[in-house]
């Protein structure tokens, strides 16, 4: 009777564990959290929208040209990480992507008022980088020699370590409505750096609207050093203006940079005297 017991007791063992066993296990991408809890609010995130501004109630406006070098040590969260990293990318990683995605739309530097968009065909050539082709010999069955040319390697990051500059264009305006200050960035530029210490300045590859950008920015974070937990996002940063920059040119009659009459030092003397002069029309406006 023991023996009977014990034969169906390990049956029913068998029959419950066979089908466990004889299924492989499958893995799926996103089974296995990176972290302690699930990262909700930033995915959820959406831009502080505008208010509404009405051109009666702008009495002073200044528009201003400025770059911003992503190799100084408060911009390099924008700049890093320069290989793929699934817990967070780049600010120029974000942009390529929803680029060719087709979510966001580049314009070509011929200008800068956004009127001559560029094909996603035009945009891969600027930002992958190919090799000069090579002569390779190579032989027939029947031993001749022949010349073939070979395509160059291409290199899909180079954007991400020689795109080192942002261009940026915005407008500062008085609302009295509200009796503020404001500015707001109208485009991006991204920069190739040159080659060479006696060059100044990057090569201009394409021209993104920031307001069209603003939505997919506030979804993707910032490195933040000092907490891991506290990240603000691309949105915020420039939201809040937590970068470093140089204005390069206002507007003026010549509609000429500040490169154009003054170089090394004096350029960046008439940059802090832009940013002076607007800060001090305030200062001025409220002052008794």
């Amino acid at each position: 009777m023991i023996k009977v017991k014990h034969i169906i007791f390990t049956g029913l063992i068998a029959l419950f564990i066979s089908p466990v066993m004889a299924q492989p296990s499958v893995f799926t991408p996103g089974d296995y959290r990176d972290g302690v809890y699930d990262k909700e609010n930033s995915v959820n995130r959406r831009p502080i929208p505008y208010t509404h501004l009405r051109q009666a109630d702008v009495t002073w406006q200044k528009r201003v040209w400025r770059k911003i070098d992503m190799r100084e040590k408060i911009n390099q969260q924008l700049y890093f990480p320069l290989e793929v990293n699934t817990s967070r990318i780049s600010l120029l990683q974000t942009i390529v992507k929803y680029l060719l995605s087709g979510e966001i739309m580049a314009f070509s530097t011929m200008n800068d008022e956004f009127l001559i968009p560029m094909e996603k065909a035009e945009i891969r050539d600027k930002l992958i980088e190919r090799e000069d082709s090579s002569d390779v010999e190579q032989f027939d069955a029947a031993g001749n020699s022949i010349i073939t040319k070979m395509p160059g390697a291409v290199d899909s990051a180079w954007m991400f370590r020689n795109l080192t500059e942002i261009e940026m264009k915005e407008d500062w305006f008085f609302d009295k409505q509200k009796s503020t200050l404001e500015v707001r960035i109208l485009g991006m530029c991204f920069n190739a750096a040159k080659k060479g210490k006696e060059e100044i300045g990057g090569i201009p590859q394409f021209w993104v609207y920031f307001p069209a950008c603003r939505k997919y920015l506030a979804k993707h974070e910032v490195f933040n050093v000092k907490n891991d937990s506290e990240r603000r996002t691309y949105d915020d940063i420039f939201w809040k203006r937590q970068f470093s920059s140089l204005i390069t040119k206002e507007s003026n009659v010549y509609d000429r940079d500040i490169n154009f009459h003054a170089k090394g030092l004096e350029a960046i003397l008439e940059s802090d005297r832009v940013k002076g002069d607007i800060f001090r029309w305030e200062h001025d406006l409220w002052h008794f």
